[in-house]
């Protein structure tokens, strides 16, 4: 486990400013409700109008005025692509900088297999995105008593599994494209990210474009849905977990066979 320790170590710093970003912008967002709730009926008014828009983002599924829909609009949008970016981020990064940071002749010099380099390097990966899911977790309850409202329980849940699975997801997209890359990995996997975001958004507005919902992992983690229906697309779920299966799988295989650089 010395290489899963030290990415962990590697990666903490970087961790807490992505949770301290993240959460805390949950967590700001969500104790401002209180004194927007008397301005939501008008703003719900507002975004009723204006269409696509509104459907993009489900806003015509959920209410502003209550506090889960507030939640699940505001804050899940900053959960969701915030947490994908992260994902991408270390997910990008985690084979391909041996290579360019010219540490992989010293790594693979150890009484080591590649295999168990992966292994250790992706449960890093996981083990992150768990630690960042449970701190938003904390944050995202935390600002709920603070403004003295109650959570609904099951979607809460829901959500934040979802948005965990979208996460691990873009995670092991990024991973594998790592594997195939020597360097430049992050501007890629962090690209990937928002166009999976937007393809979401596009498959929302656009009929012709429905296709792209069986594509990108953001649809089956779309708050609107959760909220409205108390579930989570099983069949979506299972495709991305497929995907997300085989990714680490071509990762597995590419990086014990390539011709590591020195």
């Amino acid at each position: 486990m010395t290489i899963f320790n030290h990415e962990m170590k590697q990666g903490f710093k970087s961790l807490l400013i992505w949770c301290a970003v993240i959460g805390g912008t949950i967590f700001l967002c969500m104790i401002l409700y209180p004194e927007m709730a008397d301005q939501m009926e008008g703003v719900e008014d507002l975004f009723a109008g204006m269409g696509s828009f509104t459907e993009a983002f489900g806003m015509d599924r959920i209410s502003f005025s209550d506090p889960m829909g507030f939640y699940f609009i505001e804050c899940g949008n900053i959960l969701g692509l915030g947490g994908a970016l992260y994902a991408a981020y270390i997910g990008a990064r985690m084979l391909s900088k041996e290579e360019g940071g010219r540490t992989a002749e010293f790594l693979l010099s150890h009484p080591i297999s590649r295999a168990s380099v992966v292994a250790q390097k992706l449960s890093a990966i996981i083990a992150q995105l768990l630690l960042l899911n449970a701190i938003c977790v904390c944050f995202a309850f935390s600002s709920f008593v603070t403004i003295g409202e109650n959570a609904a329980v099951a979607e809460f849940i829901l959500f934040h599994l979802a948005q965990l699975a979208v996460q691990l997801e873009i995670g092991c997209l990024c991973f594998c494209l790592s594997a195939f890359l020597t360097r430049g990995g992050i501007g890629i996997g962090l690209g990937l990210a928002a166009l999976l975001y937007f393809m979401n958004i596009l498959g929302n507005i656009s009929d012709a474009a429905q296709f792209a919902h069986y594509i990108t992992p953001f649809h089956y983690a779309e708050p609107a849905d959760i909220l409205a229906e108390s579930a989570i697309d099983t069949l979506l779920l299972l495709l991305g977990m497929g995907y997300a299966l085989a990714a680490t799988g071509a990762a597995f295989w590419r990086y014990c066979k390539k011709d590591i650089a020195a």
